[in-house]
């Protein structure tokens, strides 16, 4: 069967040849013992919904032998023959365009060099997810090969619930994952259910269609590491960023160093992982031994080099050891996934990786004491760094939320309102005040073609407008500008493409309308294919997250979540091709919920009128309620798009002077 037939075909009739488990690939950590055997009856009658009834008794004992085996059913059997990556939309089945660029995306997030643990359908972050289990893949893709202009597809956490009716300007797809009841949204809750097969966490832009691979937060975290360098009024050059965590996303992290121009020390504890990371050129040396690191390290610090070195092993080790050896680290912070901390996230020291896994599946309670204890030395000792001068922020991943459940010194003795712990959020001190206060933040876009001179032209297209755009912007912007151009004119030469052929840069609404509208003005005029628009869903207005992205809303609001909610309305109808709302992202199951869109431009007048339309809110629907919440970044902002546009009139917040609060 060619590509197109078995897209076409859906859930085969004829059940394919059992696969074989292969150990080469990076594998999802078997999840914990959590269903009853009455609730594992209940996962295979969920599983076998898919399946007509004649399959049943063969597929039992497989699906049994899955969920006892890894804790979830991931129906390996039916996964496609077909290499998975993201192919030119013309060569995908379809009725519409629209729906062939969905496809692209969802394979793009399931290419081996993008996702984390391919085979298990987890993009990154140790359980985001783009489907729960391959019949959903086969299926989602049926669906999209088959819809009209006049149908949308609706998702249930991975769950294809089926085509409805609608019509052009709806989105051809809406997609949820794991909204559930708030009171039912404890970690335990999302197991149980996960393995169910009934809900699923979906990130930020694994379950919405959207990752990019690690380029998405190279960008993010190259913004973090030179301005946090500005903040303590240093050079990167010769300077020392320490950090962790190489899976999914946190790869970026060595790569922004380089950018950023200085010495990144970053642990890793998977030896798998670690390995793809330096094959890739994300990371350029990789040292296992402590005693060799240190001398290295002193090496590149002497001699300036722009350099990025993987430790294997536990980054208390690396604190610890550069502690005693009087080695001054200038950033410090962490990337690993502790908003999954008892399921792969985050490693106890002491243990091999193989034992941590062990441990994890096999005596889970163990595991949650050792991962605790462990928190409690790695901020023990940031402390003793922090003292000698090191600036360490929180990169948004729960490190000092869980580092405070496990009783660790992380907490602030005198608390203003909103800053409970001795270190700030990233958002709080560098990203929110200085970029998602104005409007900044990280659109990104995706060739269909994928064609790599498209990409490059597009490159050109978004710096042209960047630079004409900079000649009249306010002083408040212009580093913001300026730091994107730079950006953008290094793209190409820092090989940030891993999967399809995209791009992302910050900007604000006004670049992101100019540099659409460009792009659909030159698709228009046959010189590129059709463009993707998204985001990352770590946005000025797509996510609700008290601990990152909302981290800087002192009002009171920081846990509410109407923005979130709002946002994803508001695009549903503007013109977004699609929409997604999840419960989870970057810092855990019931900490955050965050929304997503993907826009198709395809040079058409509809689609000038919609990226119009859609982005100026996508925008500005965050701006305002970073204004609202008196943030004073966030009132220019909005105050400047009001002149920009008649039709908008938004609330300003009246200021009280302090002092007549002093009673």
């Amino acid at each position: 069967m060619t590509f197109q037939e078995q897209i076409l075909q859906g859930i085969p009739a004829v059940l394919p040849q059992p696969k074989p488990y292969e150990p080469q690939i990076n594998h999802a950590p078997k999840r914990k013992e959590i269903l009853t055997e009455e609730e594992k009856k209940l996962a295979l009658k969920n599983a076998l919904r898919y399946f007509e009834p004649h399959h049943h008794a063969t597929l039992i004992p497989e699906f049994k032998a899955e969920l006892e085996t890894y804790g979830r059913i991931y129906m390996y059997r039916f996964r496609p023959d077909y290499r998975m990556y993201a192919r030119p939309i013309s060569e995908y089945p379809g009725k519409s365009e629209q729906a062939k660029a969905i496809m692209l995306m969802i394979q793009n997030n399931l290419d081996y060099a993008v996702a984390q643990h391919p085979h298990e359908l987890i993009t990154y972050g140790g359980n985001g997810a783009v489907f729960q289990n391959w019949a959903q893949y086969l299926l989602t893709m049926k669906y999209l090969a088959e819809m009209t202009e006049e149908q949308t597809l609706v998702m249930y956490s991975g769950h294809p619930m089926g085509l409805f009716p609608s019509h052009p300007e709806a989105p051809r797809v809406v997609v949820t994952n794991g909204m559930v009841i708030p009171n039912y949204s404890k970690p335990d809750d999302w197991e149980k259910m996960n393995a169910l097969g009934v809900s699923q966490y979906g990130q930020m832009t694994a379950g919405s269609y959207m990752y990019i691979g690690p380029q998405g937060i190279v960008h993010g975290t190259t913004i973090t590491v030179l301005n946090g360098f500005r903040k303590i009024k240093k050079s990167p050059k010769g300077g020392l960023f320490v950090t962790s965590g190489l899976g999914g996303m946190s790869g970026a992290q060595p790569k922004a160093g380089n950018i950023a121009g200085c010495v990144t020390v970053c642990a890793e504890v998977n030896p798998k992982i670690t390995h793809i990371r330096h094959s890739q050129g994300w990371i350029n040396e990789i040292i296992e031994n402590i005693d060799e690191l240190v001398p290295r390290v002193k090496k590149a610090l002497a001699a300036q080099e722009v350099v990025s070195i993987a430790y294997l092993g536990n980054i208390v080790d690396v604190w610890e050891r550069f502690d005693q050896e009087n080695l001054h680290i200038d950033l410090g912070s962490d990337q690993t996934s502790l908003h999954n901390p008892w399921a792969g996230g985050y490693y106890p020291i002491g243990y091999t990786f193989e034992e941590s896994n062990d441990l994890m599946a096999n005596n889970p309670e163990k595991f949650k004491e050792e991962v605790q204890k462990t928190l409690r030395r790695h901020a023990a000792a940031i402390n003793k760094h922090t003292a000698k001068g090191t600036y360490f922020f929180d990169y948004g991943n729960a490190f000092l939320l869980e580092s405070s459940r496990a009783g660790a010194d992380v907490m602030n003795d005198h608390p203003t309102l909103g800053r409970e712990f001795k270190y700030p959020s990233y958002v709080q001190d560098i990203m929110g005040p200085m970029c998602f206060d104005y409007g900044f933040g990280p659109f990104r876009w995706v060739c269909a073609s994928g064609d790599p001179e498209d990409l490059a032209k597009t490159d050109k297209i978004a710096c042209d407008v960047l630079e004409e755009m900079m000649k009249t912007a306010p002083e408040e912007i212009q580093q913001q500008m300026a730091d994107n151009i730079q950006w953008i004119k290094g793209a190409q030469e820092n090989k940030l493409v891993v999967g399809s052929q995209a791009r992302i840069l910050y900007a604000d609404a006004e670049g992101r309308i100019k540099i659409a509208e460009a792009f659909n003005q030159a698709i228009a005029r046959g010189e590129i294919g059709y463009v993707i628009l998204g985001r990352d869903h770590h946005d000025v207005s797509g996510t609700d997250s008290p601990y990152r992205e909302t981290s800087n809303i002192y009002d009171g609001s920081r846990f509410t979540a109407d923005m979130a909610i709002h946002n994803v309305i508001g695009d549903s109808f503007r013109g977004a091709t699609w929409v997604s709302i999840h419960n989870g992202g970057g810092v855990g199951w019931g900490e955050v919920i965050n929304g997503g869109f993907g826009m198709v431009l395809d040079g058409s007048k509809a689609a000038s009128r919609r990226l119009e339309s859609m982005l100026f809110w996508d925008v500005n629907n965050g701006i305002s309620r970073r204004s609202w919440a008196r943030n004073e970044g966030a009132v220019f902002a909005i105050k400047r798009a009001m002149e920009t546009q008649p039709l908008l009139k938004v609330t300003i917040p009246n200021v009280v002077d302090d002092g007549l609060l002093d009673f």
